[in-house]
Parts: C-alpha cells; structure tokens; sequence
C-alpha cells in the first residue's frame, strides 16, 4: 500500500535521504510507523536522489553565502 506522503515530515525525508539502502529505508519507514516493500523503498530512493535541490539547500551543498565586512562585493580566484 503506498504511503500517504502527506504524513511525510521533512525530518522523515532528512532520515530518508540518509538511507543507502532499501533496507536501511525499510528499517527507518518501520520506526515511523509505515510498512514499505523492497520495491518501494527502492522506488523511494530512486525518488529521493532524483529530487531537485531548493536554492538554501543549493546554497548549503555548494558553500554559497557572503561573509565579512563586505559581503559579496569580494571573489576571490584561487
């Protein structure tokens, strides 16, 4: 039965995506409540590596941000 993702909070999709495995995954869903096959944690994950990074969670991965007392007004070429 696939899983309602209405009930998915975003600290469940931060576990999730922490997952390497469908049993890892399978493991996790169980601890929240949720009954997933083999397939579908796989489909899961699949879903999960596909996903499209927001730009603050662009920002974060690609060290993105101004800092100092002249904030973006600096590049520096290394």
């Amino acid at each position: 039965m696939p899983i309602d993702k209405s009930k998915i909070t975003k600290e469940m999709m931060e576990k999730a995506a922490k997952c390497e495995t469908a049993e890892q995954l399978i493991a996790l869903a169980k601890t929240e409540g949720f009954e997933i096959t083999k397939a579908e944690a796989e489909a899961y994950l699949t879903e999960i590596d596909n996903m499209e990074l927001d730009s603050e969670s662009l920002d974060k991965v690609a060290g993105g941000g101004c800092y100092g007392d002249n904030p973006c007004g600096n590049f520096w070429i290394a």
